[in-house]
């Protein structure tokens, strides 16, 4: 594996995942900035906050593809670099050269490449989500149960690979929600299907 290998699959995969599907969609649609509303992610569940279910799917499709797809195409050649190219994509998405490195939280993205991974744990990955979104309606603490119950499955029936990956989302998805869990525990957060609200000059 080269060096110049390395740079190429991070570049690829980081480039691809800065791609703001939520805010491309949305501003498509005449919905605006995605940015000026709710939460100000770009992700599915702000969008979803539009009332606009169906490009909240497109969304989370578009963001889960974008993890996807440089694994597999980057993984043709070398499964481990299949593997760095998924993590800058999740990156990409979280901070987007196009957006001022100013993007979205990385839970559908993490889930593509997931997929592409280790398809057995992201299956379980979204069976703990719909559970916990079906019982608690946060979205924020789905993705936080989530994605820290896959490094546990992947310690006891994951590859070293699998393991790296699933630590890097578990600690992401800690780093991204920072302000969700503090939102939670005042009992603040906004739950699964509010409406979005426009954002304050201090939420801004």
């Amino acid at each position: 594996m080269h060096f110049l290998h390395l740079i190429v699959s991070i570049g690829f995969g980081h480039l691809l995942g800065s791609i703001p599907f939520g805010l491309l969609l949305t501003k498509l649609k005449g919905v605006g900035d995605i940015r000026k509303v709710g939460s100000g992610n770009i992700g599915a569940t702000n969008v979803l906050r539009t009332g606009h279910k169906g490009l909240a799917f497109a969304t989370l499709l578009m963001d889960a593809l974008k993890g996807l797809f440089p694994v597999i195409f980057v993984g043709i050649w070398e499964p481990y670099l299949g593997a760095m190219a998924g993590i800058a994509a999740i990156l990409g998405h979280v901070f987007p050269i196009w957006l001022k490195f100013k993007g979205g939280k990385g839970v559908a993205t993490s889930f593509g490449v997931l997929l592409a991974i280790a398809p057995l744990f992201a299956l379980v990955g979204v069976i703990a989500w719909l559970m916990v979104a079906f019982i608690w309606r946060y979205s924020s603490l789905a993705a936080l149960v989530s994605s820290l119950l896959l490094p546990i499955l992947a310690m006891f029936f994951g590859s070293q690979q699998q393991m790296m990956v699933t630590i890097f989302i578990a600690f992401l998805t800690i780093f991204t929600h920072k302000d969700n869990i503090k939102r939670i525990i005042k009992h603040q957060e906004p739950k699964i299907g509010s409406h979005a609200k426009p954002r304050t000059n201090k939420e801004v």
